[in-house]
């Protein structure tokens, strides 16, 4: 059901540091870290973000839904906005994450960022 969650953090540093210890310990791993933020979960498989809020400390959280395929990413997004939820990215291909990753975003009515993802 899940793909993965993302936290607004402020300070990406400290957050790494305190997930880094606490989720190693259930035998995760930091599998991608930038300025901007950083990966965790199994090797090679992050589970959770951490996003540098930069001094803007954003509301809500980030939750991706994982989708069976592509039409049901295009039927989320279709069903998101007439049911309510603000454009936050239309559906398509995002190469900067991976050459396979087809995904829209969407705001829900309480500013949190909802994805859908397809993975092939």
């Amino acid at each position: 059901m899940y793909d993965h969650l993302g936290l607004h953090v402020k300070d990406l540093k400290a957050s790494i540091r305190f997930y880094e210890a606490t989720l190693g310990a259930l035998g995760h791993v930091l599998c991608s870290q930038d300025a901007t933020g950083a990966g965790l979960g199994p090797k090679g498989e992050p589970g959770l973000w951490l996003y540098a809020d930069g001094g803007t400390r954003k509301p809500g959280v980030h939750v991706a839904f994982r989708a069976k395929n592509r039409a049901a990413v295009d039927k989320f997004y279709e069903a998101g906005v007439k049911s309510g939820g603000k454009d936050n990215g239309k559906p398509g291909l995002r190469a900067d994450y991976s050459p396979t990753y087809y995904a829209a975003f969407l705001t829900d009515p309480d500013g949190n960022n909802v994805e859908a993802v397809c993975l092939a």
